[in-house]
């Protein structure tokens, strides 16, 4: 690899790792971890494909086991019960939405690019709906894509404004 490459992509490393890292925060997520990771000089591709890794990393293991921390937390630490009631309530909510169209309707609100919906949200909402992983997954990486889409495409014209 040329001198000149060889810095380039270990300078991108630090830049692609945490525009993951930031993308596995929730509320944040893929919204934030795009232009997030174009303002520390990632080209806008790179930026989304980090942010799609970093934002569909705790997606399993928000379906599999957020139930089973829930229940431990209430268990063990009771005086978190009324965030344990609010987590609850805001997948019962959500999952309202979704329950009618099944996986199809979890794709699209995953891709709503709107605060309180994405790929966390999402996970919890098919966690509650019992949804089994192999396939609520699809449904949130499709989700995960579009919303990744459409904010690289509102991040890339906004940065080429400037």
């Amino acid at each position: 690899m040329e001198p000149n490459l060889q810095w380039l992509t270990e300078t991108m490393m630090g830049e692609f790792t945490l525009t993951m890292l930031v993308s596995m925060i929730p509320v944040v997520e893929l919204r934030g971890g795009i232009p997030f990771g174009v303002a520390a000089g990632l080209p806008v591709w790179a930026a989304f494909l980090a942010a799609m890794i970093g934002n569909l990393i705790p997606v399993p293991f928000i379906i599999v086991y957020i139930r089973r921390i829930l229940q431990w937390t209430r268990k063990k630490l009771p005086r978190l019960n009324s965030l344990v009631d609010a987590l609850e309530r805001k997948a019962h909510l959500k999952g309202r939405r979704v329950t009618k169209y099944k996986y199809l309707g979890l794709a699209i609100f995953v891709a709503i690019p709107l605060p309180g919906t994405g790929a966390w949200t999402g996970s919890l909402a098919a966690a509650f709906l019992d949804m089994p992983l192999r396939r609520a997954i699809p449904s949130v990486i499709a989700g995960v894509v579009v919303a990744g889409l459409a904010i690289s495409i509102l991040t890339y014209g906004v940065a080429s404004l400037i």
